[in-house]
């Protein structure tokens, strides 16, 4: 009986035992498996409730009565800003595909899975990764879940209820001459939309990026700052093309975007300078 244990225990592979290379293809595809499972399950979730999916989501912020728009309207009269008021928006959305309403639907419900799993999508990254990091860092990135999440989620929610209102009121009211009217194909509405939110999510991961390459040695807080005038013209150009020609307008896109930057500089400082005392106490 104990011979059969100690047999067991032998064929038992290590925790720390090195794995082969089909091994951890075999252990990254059940990862991906995982994580589809959780996009399709959270994407059939969305495409049964169509009408909290496209009313109260993706076609509110067209809306006058959509929160951020009335918000603007109130800060433009206490400004005396008539341009950064989004009242009069008259969008005309129409498909001009016979199945080009289904095919949104089946679009707009994948990406509102991924986006709602992004989360665990990052932790099942995370257990993937976690096998070849040492205890302490381990320890360390723990922290990283949650942090990339909200990051994430953040950048959603920013861009969706300040980018996008600005964007599709600009972009819809947009005319090169009054002889000619916009009607908006749904599938360029909501490709507008999606987009720009997704987008957005990601530049959100900007501090977590700097924070890796700041570890590897790749970039440095100096690099960072050296290149902050050039990101503030980038982001004054992109928030002058999405936003109405007004000053107001711009700095509510910039201020936030290059708040995001100064932190991934802060970041890179607070890693630059761990990297360096591990250097000399090694």
């Amino acid at each position: 009986m104990a011979e059969t244990i100690s047999n067991k225990k032998k064929t038992k592979k290590e925790p720390d035992q090195e794995m082969s290379f089909w091994e951890h293809l075999e252990e990254l595809r059940w990862h991906i498996v995982r994580a589809l499972v959780a996009i399709i399950i959270l994407a059939i979730v969305a495409f049964l409730n169509r009408n909290i999916l496209f009313n109260d989501i993706i076609l509110a912020p067209k809306e006058s009565t959509f929160i951020t728009n009335q918000l603007l309207c109130k800060l433009s009269e206490f400004l005396g800003v008539t341009s950064l008021c989004l009242d009069n928006l008259t969008l005309n959305i129409i498909s001009i595909k016979m199945s080009g309403q289904f095919t949104m639907h089946l679009y707009v419900s994948i990406f509102a899975g991924i986006i709602v799993a992004f989360p665990y999508l990052i932790f099942e990254l995370w257990l993937f990764i976690k096998p070849a990091l040492m205890p302490k860092e381990r320890k360390h990135s723990r922290g990283a879940v949650v942090v990339c999440s909200l990051l994430f989620l953040l950048g959603v929610a920013f861009s969706y209820f300040l980018i996008v209102p600005l964007t599709v009121h600009f972009l819809g009211t947009y005319q090169v001459s009054e002889f000619v009217k916009n009607n908006i194909s749904l599938n360029s509405y909501i490709s507008t939309v999606v987009s720009v939110t997704f987008a957005v999510g990601l530049v959100f991961e900007l501090p977590v990026l700097v924070y890796f390459l700041t570890r590897v040695g790749l970039i440095t807080p100096d690099y960072l700052k050296r290149n902050r005038k050039y990101m503030i013209v980038i982001l004054l150009l992109l928030s002058a093309i999405i936003t109405p020609p007004d000053i107001f307008s711009q700095i509510l896109v910039v201020i936030p975007l290059m708040l995001l930057y100064e932190l991934s500089i802060v970041v890179a400082k607070r890693v630059d300078r761990k990297r360096e005392k591990e250097e000399l106490a090694g």
